[in-house]
């Protein structure tokens, strides 16, 4: 499926990105995806080495141990906004 693209198909496809994207914004893209690459592959490697030392977290299959072990979770409160509305109008009131 992908072995018919040619370099012509592969020019015209990072076009497309570019004129997608805009050219300001492709390397900040490109440092986030190298960010989120290296932080998946030390967290696999975080993942191998418990794995191998036998210090993998074990599940809780008692449903009463989960409940006591996860906090309540508490209600978001809106505070509302933190801008009052301008009520000294420069503009003469409509009659």
């Amino acid at each position: 499926m992908l072995g018919n693209l040619t370099g012509i198909h592969l020019l015209i496809i990072l076009g497309i990105i570019i004129l997608l994207f805009g050219a300001t914004k492709l390397p900040a893209l490109a440092k986030g995806l190298g960010q989120s690459i290296n932080i998946f592959k030390k967290e696999m490697g975080d993942d191998k080495k418990k794995h191998d030392d036998g210090t993998a977290n074990t599940v809780v299959t008692d449903p009463a141990a989960q409940s006591t072990a996860q906090p309540t979770a508490q209600p978001v409160v809106n505070p509302g906004p933190s801008v009052q509305p301008n009520v000294h109008s420069t503009a003469e009131p409509k009659n």
